[in-house]
């Protein structure tokens, strides 16, 4: 195990074994006696326990202290980066009524390709074709989906299409991503100190990246007002640049952002929000984790802009379930819609490799 995250093994001995193994990407411990670990995408109960909720809490506690914050009855929830890039969250009673809650998400130390991506099935080759020619081309693109769907993984993925002669500044509330390119410069927010003080938030962030000559933004995550900074960066010449939303279409993502940037505090009117929404964003980009446990990048869509005050969106790649097998493994498949994109022309004098047959729609079963 990584000597950085070495403590955490310690503090928490009896998860020590899942910690270790590679094979388990989170571990969720509601309790002392109640421990699951997800692997494969699938979720399973574990004998594992701890010896009391004290015991627990402590362990909580000490990761805590470990990082830098605190976790106490002023402060009972913890958010925290690992040394080794892992995620922890925790809180504690009595917020939590079944005994101390901890989520880890593991860190995975193999950056993620696309042509990992086509082997597992979570994308086809004319999928990856469509998307290197997106992010060449500088559209601005969201990855959307639900939590543990993948989004980070893809937006990985994403990011490296990007030429390494272009100058990218990546903001993020916890170190995640890993970018390859030479000339990347990583940012990452602060939580306020114990008197409330110090706090640097993603909308700070941005307004400096804005003033260090990004050729592209990268953003971790949108989640509240920063929407609305990264609206009008978009709008202002930032082309290329991308972010993930959680939500549960391409279209929803839309609304996401709209309902994200609302929380900016800024007085501004729906219509103009609207529009600068269907401006700046380009692609959407949306992954889910279905039910036997996979993950896909099951639509690729195109935004169109507004028709009567309402978003549209056109799929142009897109993951079709046929059916479940007895096993309960999902029989679908990937195919054009019949859309073209309205960037192909533009792709053509680029030279890249974007093939009209690709998007031809799936003959009917």
């Amino acid at each position: 195990m990584d000597d950085a995250n070495s403590y955490l093994a310690l503090f928490f001995e009896p998860i020590r074994p899942y910690l270790q193994d590679d094979a388990v990407s989170e571990i969720l411990i509601n309790g002392p006696n109640q421990i699951y670990i997800e692997q494969k995408g699938k979720l399973q109960a574990t004998d594992a326990r701890f010896v009391s909720e004290p015991a627990l809490k402590a362990a909580a506690v000490n990761v805590a202290k470990n990082v830098g914050r605190l976790l106490n009855d002023e402060n009972p929830r913890l958010d925290a980066r690992l040394p080794d890039g892992s995620r922890v969250h925790a809180v504690i009673p009595p917020l939590a009524r079944c005994g101390t809650v901890v989520a880890i998400r593991k860190f995975k130390k193999e950056k993620l390709t696309i042509g990992q991506l086509i082997e597992f099935g979570s994308i086809t080759q004319p999928g990856a074709q469509l998307i290197d020619a997106i992010v060449k081309l500088h559209k601005n693109v969201i990855v959307s989906g639900a939590t543990s769907s993948g989004k980070t993984s893809v937006l990985n993925v994403l990011s490296a299409f990007i030429p390494d002669s272009e100058r990218i500044l990546v903001i993020e509330d916890a170190s995640e991503l890993q970018l390859q390119q030479r000339h990347t410069v990583c940012f990452e927010t602060r939580k306020p100190d114990k008197n409330g003080q110090g706090e640097v938030t993603i909308r700070d962030l941005i307004h400096s990246s804005l003033r260090l000559r990004p050729d592209r933004l990268v953003i971790g995550e949108i989640r509240g007002g920063e929407a609305l900074d990264l609206l009008q960066a978009l709008n202002t010449g930032h082309a290329g640049s991308m972010s993930t939303i959680h939500a549960n279409s391409p279209l929803d993502c839309l609304s996401r952002i709209e309902t994200c940037a609302l929380l900016s505090g800024i007085d501004i009117p729906l219509s103009a929000l609207r529009a600068q929404v269907a401006s700046a964003i380009d692609v959407v980009v949306h992954t889910a984790r279905l039910s036997d446990g996979s993950r896909k990048v099951t639509a690729v869509s195109e935004v169109l802009g507004l028709e009567n005050g309402e978003y549209r969106t056109r799929d142009l790649y897109v993951y079709t379930i046929r059916g479940i097998a007895p096993d309960g493994s999902l029989d679908g498949g990937f195919a054009g819609t019949g859309a073209i994109p309205t960037f192909l022309h533009d792709a053509r004098l680029r030279g890249l490799p974007l093939d009209e047959t690709a998007f031809a729609a799936a003959p009917e079963a």
